[in-house]
């Protein structure tokens, strides 16, 4: 079902979000409540990304909780996109300092705290993407994009991950249009994938860049596909997890996805 039956008067969308936030917060503290009684008797018995049963059930439910972050976050933002800028940010901040699944290390998730630039209502855009042009000689093998073609994108690990360039979309910022190469990831389920790189990264960010799109763990704004557009706001752009700890290994901004301006909205690191 789409999205869209949520969009409805201002009023009930935000009464809606409340009553959503709400029940979020709930589970939320629910879940942390059982980590902790779990923590307490059991976390001999497993380290994260062990590969254990209990490393997956935990990373699951860490996923299911983003995946469901984001249902709230597109509802939301219907009627009022700086409440749902505010809650995105708050539910996140909570999942990176008490779940289990967080990216934080875990001698810093007590006294972890998001820093975000103040919100911008300037760098939300909904936007054609533009399909690629196909080239016989770098098509995709597998067949996981129709009409795409594969390419590797730099990474953080040692590791080469495997994406399809699906077409790009055209950012109408003040300073003047800027492109930006859409992905498909090849691993996971696959998914939508824009990384970007821009003037901030090394000083106010991370010098390796941010997401604004990684529907493969649910980090999706939405679209409208009968008109080939993506939402995308850089006030939700976001770090990816190598940022945290330098064991996780991310894919990162290609040069074609490297902005000459500063981007400053989303998560920061100064």
């Amino acid at each position: 079902m789409s999205d869209r039956w949520m969009v409805c008067d201002g009023a009930t969308a935000r009464a809606t979000a409340r009553t959503t936030a709400r029940a979020t917060a709930r589970t939320t503290a629910r879940a942390t409540a059982d980590w902790r009684e779990y923590h307490g008797t059991m976390a001999e018995e497993w380290t994260q990304a062990d590969g254990s049963a209990t490393d997956r059930a935990w990373l699951a439910d860490w996923r299911r909780r983003i995946a469901a972050l984001y249902v709230e976050v597109r509802a939301m933002a219907a009627a009022d996109p700086a409440a749902a800028h505010a809650h995105w940010r708050t539910v996140r901040e909570r999942l990176y300092r008490e779940h289990p699944q967080s990216p934080v290390p875990v001698g810093g998730r007590a006294r972890f705290r998001a820093r975000h630039f103040a919100y911008d209502p300037s760098l939300r855009f909904d936007v054609a993407v533009e399909p690629t042009e196909p080239d016989p000689e770098r098509r995709d093998p597998a067949g996981r994009a129709p009409g795409a073609f594969a390419i590797e994108l730099p990474n953080s690990g040692p590791d080469t991950l495997s994406f399809a360039r699906v077409g790009r979309i055209q950012i109408p910022f003040a300073e003047g249009p800027r492109s930006l190469g859409v992905f498909w990831m090849a691993g996971y389920a696959g998914g939508l994938f824009i990384p970007f790189r821009d003037a901030t990264n090394g000083t106010e960010t991370y010098g390796a860049g941010r997401y604004l799109v990684d529907a493969a763990k649910s980090a999706d704004l939405g679209g409208d596909p009968a008109r080939g557009t993506i939402v995308v706001d850089f006030n939700f752009a976001f770090q990816p997890s190598c940022a945290f700890d330098a064991r996780w290994a991310c894919p990162l901004a290609p040069p074609e996805n490297r902005l000459d301006l500063p981007i400053r909205a989303g998560e920061r690191r100064s």
